[in-house]
C-alpha cells in the first residue's frame, strides 16, 4: 500500500552522544528554550567550599547523579553533547510544534526508584496499568492482562495460567519448564553474569530444550523489543537478568504504565526546573574531548569542545561518566589521558544497535483495540512496537484523527529506505495487525533515524563493561550498560547506576549522605530454594561423571 502524504513532515538523523543543530528544533515543550544555555561557572548558590562535580551526560544516569548530588550541596555541571537534556530519551518539539522523541519508553512494575522520583517531584506523568499485546506477522499471538488484578501464583504459574496465547500450541509452551532452572540460577552477581555471559540466548533456549517454534514465536520477539537483537546475538546473561527484572520475578512484574506524553515534556522538563533551582547547571552542545589530573591520579577538569567552536575547562573534585557506549567511544579515542587505561579502551570492543521511530498522522479517527503492541515476522530479525498514541497521550485525547507511534529495533536494514517508503511500509504492516486501519492514510509524520542508540548485550561482552568505580579515585560511571548488582534493566538501571555513582562521590569527597537506592523486591521463596539445590548439584557435577544427566544449562 502507498499512503498518500498530504502534508510531509521532516526527519531526522540522529547518532546518539552528537550534536545536530539543525536536529533539535526545540526541547522540552514550546514552553521552554531550544537547548540550555550554559551559564557562569560561579556557582553563586553554594558557599566556596562546596565540591565541584563534572556529570558528563544528561540522561536518566546524569541527572539521577546530578540530582542527588545537588540536594546534597555539590556544585554540579552537566554536559550535554546534544541539543537539549535526556538525550535520545527526552523527545522534542519540531519546527511545526510536534512532539517527536526516539521510541515510546514503558514504565513497568518493578520501576520503584523512577516511580519515587516522580512522587517525590510531585508528578502524575503516567497511564493507568495497559495490556500488552504480541503480534506477528501471522496476526495476534500473545495477550497479557493486567496481572496484579489476577490472584497471585508463585512465579511463573500465572504468566502460564493468565496469558491468552491465540497461536502457540500448549506442548510448546510447556517446553520453556526446563529453562526456569537457568532463571532461577541466575542471581544478578558477578558469578552468574560470568557463568552465561559466554553463550548466547540462542545456545541458552536450545540447551534448555525450548522447542524452534516457542523461540520463534514468543522468546525472539521479546528478544527483539527488550535487548533489541536476535537470540544469536544476546548474551544469555543479559537474557535471563531481562526476562526476570521485566517478566518472572513476580508475577506483576509484566505490568506497564507508559507516560502520557513524551518524556522529555512529562518528567525530565519539571526535573531539570528543580535541579536547576538547586544550583545545578547545565551545558549542551558541549562535547568533552580530555580529562586532566594531578599527580594522585585523581582528575582535577574537563575540557569540553563548545558548539560553534572554542574550548572550555571545568573543574571538578569529582566526574561521573553518564554517556552511552557511542559517547564514550568518542571521548576515549580523543582523550590522551583515557586512552591510557585499559578499562576505557576496553569499551571499545562493546557495540550498539540502530533504531527507528516513525510517527503518523492518520486523515481519520481509526478504532485500534490495543494501544500498546509488540510485533515480529515482518522483517527477518527487526522486532518492532506501534502505539495508538491517541488512547495514550494527554497531546493527542482530543484529536479528531488517529496518532501512530512505530519503533523498530535492530532496523539497520531499514534505515536507508526513504521517508516515503518507510510511511508506507508502516501502514500496510499496522493495517495487517489492525485491519480497521484499511482504507486510512497518513497525512502527516515524521521519521527518526537512530544508527548506534542503544546498547548491545552481546555475547562475551560482560568483561568489557565499565564498573562504578573506575581507576581514578574521583570518576565514576553510571548508565544502562554499567555492570551492577542492583538487577534492575533499561530506564530504571540508568537511573540507580546514577544515584549509585553519586553515592560513590559522597564517599571520596566525604561531604553529604547517601541516596537510598530502593531495592527489587525480594525473590520468592521457591526460586531460592530452587537456586541452594542448583548450586548443589553444580557442586557435585564438579566431582560426579553422572553431570552429564544434568541439564546442560546449569553445567
Amino acid at each position: 500500500m502507498q499512503a498518500k502524504l498530504v502534508n510531509k513532515q521532516q526527519s531526522f538523523n540522529l547518532r546518539a552522544h552528537e550534536h545536530h543543530p539543525a536536529t533539535f528544533s526545540a526541547s522540552r515543550g514550546a514552553s521552554r528554550p531550544p537547548a540550555i544555555v550554559a551559564r557562569s561557572q560561579d556557582h553563586k548558590n553554594f558557599g566556596e567550599t562546596a565540591k565541584k562535580v563534572v556529570v558528563i551526560g544528561a540522561g536518566w544516569a546524569g541527572l539521577g547523579a546530578a540530582w542527588h548530588l545537588a540536594k546534597q550541596g555539590y556544585a554540579v555541571d552537566v554536559l550535554e553533547a546534544a541539543g537539549q537534556p535526556g538525550g535520545l530519551v527526552a523527545g522534542w518539539k519540531t519546527k511545526q510544534g510536534r512532539s517527536a522523541e526516539v521510541g515510546i519508553h514503558g514504565y513497568w512494575s518493578a520501576y520503584y526508584n523512577i516511580f519515587s522520583l516522580c512522587d517525590e517531584l510531585g508528578l502524575d506523568p503516567f497511564t493507568d496499568w495497559v495490556p500488552s499485546h504480541q503480534y506477528s506477522n501471522m496476526g495476534l499471538e500473545v495477550v497479557a492482562p493486567i496481572f496484579r488484578d489476577m490472584p497471585r501464583l508463585p512465579t511463573p504459574l500465572g504468566h502460564f495460567a493468565y496469558c491468552d496465547f491465540r497461536r502457540i500450541p500448549l506442548a510448546d509452551r510447556l517446553s520453556a519448564l526446563p529453562l526456569m532452572p537457568a532463571v532461577a540460577d541466575f542471581d544478578n552477581s558477578d558469578e552468574s553474569w560470568r557463568r552465561y555471559d559466554s553463550m548466547s540466548a540462542l545456545e541458552l533456549f536450545r540447551r534448555s530444550g525450548v522447542t524452534q517454534r516457542l523461540f520463534k514465536d514468543a522468546f525472539q520477539p521479546m528478544l527483539l523489543v527488550g535487548l533489541f537483537a536476535p537470540g544469536e546475538q544476546c548474551s544469555a546473561a543479559a537474557t535471563l537478568g531481562m526476562l526476570k527484572f521485566f517478566l518472572l520475578n513476580h508475577q506483576q512484574d509484566f505490568d506497564v504504565k507508559w507516560c502520557r506524553g513524551t518524556t522529555g515534556n512529562m518528567i525530565f522538563a519539571p526535573w531539570i526546573d528543580r535541579l536547576e533551582q538547586l544550583g545545578s547547571h547545565f551545558h549542551s552542545g558541549h562535547l568533552v574531548r580530555d580529562v586532566q589530573t594531578d599527580a594522585t591520579g585523581n582528575i582535577t577538569s574537563v575540557s569540553a569542545e563548545v558548539k560553534g567552536g572554542g574550548r572550555k575547562d571545568f573543574a571538578a573534585d569529582a566526574v561521573v561518566f553518564a554517556t552511552g557506549i557511542n559517547g564514550l567511544k568518542k571521548i576515549v579515542a580523543g582523550s590522551p589521558v583515557l586512552s591510557q587505561r585499559e578499562e576505557f579502551r576496553r569499551v571499545g570492543d562493546l557495540g550498539s544497535l540502530d533504531v527507528l521511530a516513525v510517527k503518523i498522522w492518520l486523515d481519520r479517527k481509526v478504532y485500534i483495540e490495543r494501544a500498546s503492541n509488540a510485533v515480529s515476522g515482518f522483517d527477518e530479525g527487526v522486532g518492532w512496537t506501534f502505539f495508538d498514541l491517541t488512547a495514550l497521550h494527554d497531546e493527542f485525547a482530543d484529536s479528531p484523527t488517529t496518532v501512530l507511534e512505530c519503533d523498530f529495533y535492530h532496523a539497520g536494514k531499514l534505515l536507508p529506505l526513504s521517508d516515503d517508503e518507510l510511511v508506507a511500509k508502516v501502514m500496510h504492516d499496522v493495517t495487517a495487525c489492525t485491519p480497521s486501519m484499511a482504507g486510512a492514510k497518513a497525512v502527516d509524520f515524521t521519521v527518526v533515524r537512530c544508527p548506534k542508540a542503544v546498547t548491545h548485550f552481546s555475547p562475551g561482552c560482560y568483561r568489557s563493561l565499565l564498573r562504578a568505580t573506575t581507576t581514578f579515585p574521583n570518576a565514576f560511571a553510571a548508565g544502562d550498560w554499567i555492570a551492577n548488582t542492583h538487577g534492575s534493566f533499561s530506564q530504571e538501571k540508568a537511573y540507580v547506576t546514577g544515584l549509585e555513582a553519586a553515592n560513590h562521590v559522597v564517599r571520596a569527597c566525604g561531604q553529604g549522605r547517601s541516596a537510598q537506592v530502593i531495592p527489587l523486591e525480594a525473590e520468592e521463596g521457591h526460586v531460592v530454594g530452587a537456586r541452594r539445590v542448583i548450586r548443589g548439584l553444580q557442586g557435585l557435577a564438579e566431582l560426579n561423571p553422572l553431570a552429564r544427566l544434568l541439564p546442560q544449562a546449569l553445567v
